[in-house]
């Protein structure tokens, strides 16, 4: 049976199919993933011994092309979370209008109790076990939570080892020196970047606005830095350790500076005088843009009615619930959803998959200007769908996504989902 996630994943595409003239057999083929395949990795450790760790990839929908989605190594990882960001993937990749549907990865591991070398072992192991399951022109990985550009290295060697021949365009996010792809570092963080600057008008936020961004990993950093040098004040950042919350501002580099140093943005300097909170509570402080770029479900029932900014972009995936949603809506609070506000990264791998496939790489201010030409009409479109259909932002990118979706089966001319209004 499902878990609540894929449930709730479930119910944004039924909630979008209500606003679509589509035949109910197109959304019986989304409600399930198209395959999915468990393995148990046997890797070596260091001391001689075998261990054993559970491993899944899910191939949700192809309709729109290979499946494209990353690989996380965690221990909480099970196969109805990799179903769901397999799901996510499908109209993340459609709403931004890219050639690829979705998929998702995942072990079940701790890996700061692994050595380098256990970790390169399971890496490999995890594509040997799914190298018929993947490949350029099938199923193109990608990182995700604790895995990294080495980690894809150490998996395109492998899975080139296994066919005889280099194969860069079978994994995005790899290091530039191995056809990774200029400007991916920052692809998340840049891409909501470009979404919120862009409705910036819309939602009557300036560049003088306050931002709070819960979580500072990769994405948030880039994020926190493009909305600092643009003008924004950044009020409040968090990590797993602990919250600071500064009304005079604060410079996202040194918080990361210190963080680096120390290990938690608690200490960090700021323009003012800090106070020290927790994650909960820099979710309700208040300010004009609330970032979450943490875990899934950090907004829910239980804590919607307090959230205090009029605007949330979600960096993380899923991280208001379906509850939640229908809270804030009422409120007024506008939410702009994850599938369009952390889509950069998929397009940035796009790109790289691009490039590898035909051995030209572009300059780094190319790829930026190609990832906001292509970020920036898919927001404009979510956010007409959203006031033509009077619905909320998120069901509008799933709108949005899942006609187009709908019409790419038609296109097969197998039937027609649409009907003459459709």
């Amino acid at each position: 049976m499902a878990t609540d996630l894929f449930s709730t994943a479930r119910e944004r595409l039924e909630a979008a199919a209500r606003h679509l003239d589509i035949e109910r057999e197109i959304i019986d083929q989304l409600r399930y993933p198209k395959e999915t395949l468990a393995a148990t990795l046997l890797v070596r450790m260091d001391d001689g011994s075998r261990k054993t760790f559970k491993a899944w990839r899910c191939r949700y929908d192809d309709t729109r092309g290979p499946t494209k989605g990353g690989i996380r190594f965690h221990p909480a990882v099970n196969v109805d979370e990799v179903m769901t960001l397999a799901f996510w993937m499908t109209f993340k990749c459609a709403v931004v209008n890219l050639p690829f549907g979705g998929a998702k990865g995942g072990v079940s591991v701790d890996v700061k109790t692994l050595s380098r070398a256990e970790l390169e072992r399971l890496s490999r192991s995890y594509v040997e076990a799914f190298s018929r399951f993947i490949g350029p022109e099938r199923d193109i990985p990608a990182p995700d939570m604790y895995t990294n550009g080495i980690v894809m290295a150490w998996m395109a060697d492998e899975y080139g080892t296994i066919t005889g021949h280099p194969s860069p365009a079978i994994i995005t996010g790899k290091p530039v020196a191995l056809g990774g792809s200029l400007g991916r570092d920052d692809a998340t963080g840049r891409g909501g970047f470009h979404v919120l600057r862009h409705l910036k008008d819309d939602l009557w936020i300036s560049a003088k606005s306050r931002v709070i961004l819960q979580g500072f990993g990769n994405a948030s950093f880039h994020c926190a830095r493009l909305l600092h040098d643009d003008g924004y004040r950044i009020t409040g950042l968090s990590d797993s350790t602990a919250a600071i919350h500064d009304p005079a501002g604060m410079d996202p580099y040194a918080v990361m500076e210190h963080k680096q140093r120390s290990g938690s943005v608690a200490g960090a300097p700021t323009q003012g005088h800090a106070r020290q909170l927790d994650n909960a509570e820099l979710l309700e402080t208040e300010c004009d843009v609330l970032i979450p770029a943490a875990l899934e479900n950090q907004i829910t029932e239980a804590n919607a009615a307090a959230i205090k900014a009029p605007v949330i972009l979600e960096l993380a995936n899923g991280p208001v619930t379906p509850a939640a949603d229908a809270i804030l809506d009422k409120k007024g609070t506008v939410v702009i959803p994850d599938i369009l506000a952390n889509s950069g990264g998929v397009t940035v791998s796009y790109f790289e998959w691009v490039q590898n496939k035909t051995g030209y790489y572009w300059p780094v201010e190319e790829v930026h200007a190609k990832l906001q030409a292509m970020m920036e009409p898919e927001t404009r479109r979510v956010w007409e769908v959203a006031r033509e259909k009077a619905v909320s932002m998120r069901t509008a990118a799933y709108v949005h996504a899942l006609e187009r979706i709908g019409h790419a089966v038609e296109a097969r001319g197998t039937k027609a989902f649409f009907n003459a209004k459709g």
